[in-house]
């Protein structure tokens, strides 16, 4: 399994989260819905923290997350955000071992 992945860390100014969400929305998450490189991405409010946005992405095998990252969308993104932010983001990359399954749609019983 070569798929790749990335854990990305935002921690905004005091108060700002909802504004740099809305900057997400703006100019990341429609590329991304239109893009088939994500095979998997949350957007998360860390619970323990009121102000820490956390992002799972992981790519489709043999894509380069590096690449997504060097594109005007994301280019954007970084422009609006960094004044709501209190550091730039923090990027980990990592390299899927194993995952479960997303593709099977869950269904209910009666």
């Amino acid at each position: 399994m070569s798929q790749s992945t990335l854990f990305i860390t935002h921690k905004a100014l005091p108060g700002k989260r909802d504004e740099v969400r809305r900057a997400w929305e703006t100019h990341l998450a429609p590329s991304i819905e239109a893009r088939q490189i994500h095979d998997a991405y949350f957007y998360c409010y860390d619970d323990s923290d009121p102000d820490t946005i956390r992002v799972f992405q992981r790519y489709v095998d043999g894509a380069d997350p590096q690449a997504f990252m060097q594109g005007p969308a994301y280019d954007a993104y970084i422009a609006a955000v960094s004044p709501l932010l209190a550091h730039p983001p923090k990027v980990h990359a990592a390299t899927v071992a194993w995952a479960k399954s997303m593709a099977a749609p869950v269904t209910e019983t009666a």
